[in-house]
């Protein structure tokens, strides 16, 4: 059981999980928005690895990935920054890259570096369903690692099926066919869109994600789901008044 199932075992509703880029605002401050995360009570972490191209990511995770690269982030580091705080840290981490940043790495030391910082789910947008299959499946399994898949409006019926099949910690529900960023409220048409996903009583838990900003939209979203991922707004935040105030962007939409 990853550490994601054991989460759901003690809840299973109205989740929050929130988007941070390793190395911003400045290089060091990975390890203390982990913490100030967890103080302020979100369930579950997403990390990202700051990358050149990232392609799932609109204007806010863009820049900040370019802000941590420019401050010297590098995976080497992140990793370092990560394994530190193992032991400190008690909120599950998923840790959200892209594939060319793994092969670049190397597969296996990519996969043994994600083990040795006591993480077991990752989310790769751009990792095709085939290549999974043929090759990642294998390897993930070898090292205990869980690989997280994204839907969209337009993913086939079938395919979600098949990612329900595949999946073991939760399905990503991309709330719109675009790129990550603060849409204001969610629309009649993502809602029947998270209506149609819920009636097909998956055996996975739903996340919500992408233009997920405020509590207004995390209740909606959680109304058809089990949580939410906000990134982009929680980004924008942190850029604009640091570290320090993380909680005061956290409570609001908890409470």
């Amino acid at each position: 059981m990853n550490s994601i199932q054991k989460l759901f075992q003690q809840k299973d509703k109205n989740l929050l999980s929130i988007y941070f880029t390793c190395g911003y605002p400045e290089l060091d401050d990975t390890i203390k928005v982990i913490q100030e995360l967890e103080k302020s009570g979100v369930d579950f972490i997403e990390v990202g690895l700051p990358y050149s191209d990232p392609l799932a990511d609109g204007p806010t995770i863009q820049d900040s990935s370019q802000k941590a690269l420019e401050n010297g982030i590098n995976l080497d580091i992140v990793f370092e920054q990560l394994i530190s705080i193992k032991e400190k840290n008690n909120t599950p981490l998923v840790l959200m890259g892209y594939l060319n940043q793994m092969l670049k790495y190397g597969e296996e030391k990519f996969c043994k570096k994600i083990v040795d910082c006591g993480i077991d789910t990752v989310i790769i947008p751009d990792l095709p369903m085939v290549e999974f299959e043929n090759h990642y499946q294998h390897l993930f399994d070898k090292y205990g690692i869980t690989n997280v898949f994204l839907i969209t409006p337009h993913t086939s019926i079938d395919r979600i099926q098949k990612i329900d099949a595949y999946s073991k910690a939760f399905i990503y529900v991309v709330a719109s066919a675009s790129i990550t960023g603060a849409k204001g409220e969610i629309s009649n048409q993502q809602i029947a869109y998270f209506e149609r996903i819920k009636a097909m009583n998956l055996k996975n838990k739903l996340i919500v994600g992408f233009g997920i900003s405020d509590k207004s939209t995390f209740n909606t979203a959680c109304a058809y789901a089990n949580g939410a991922i906000i990134g982009s707004a929680f980004i924008k935040d942190l850029g604009k008044n640091g570290v320090d105030k993380i909680n005061d962007f956290i409570a609001p939409i908890i409470s």
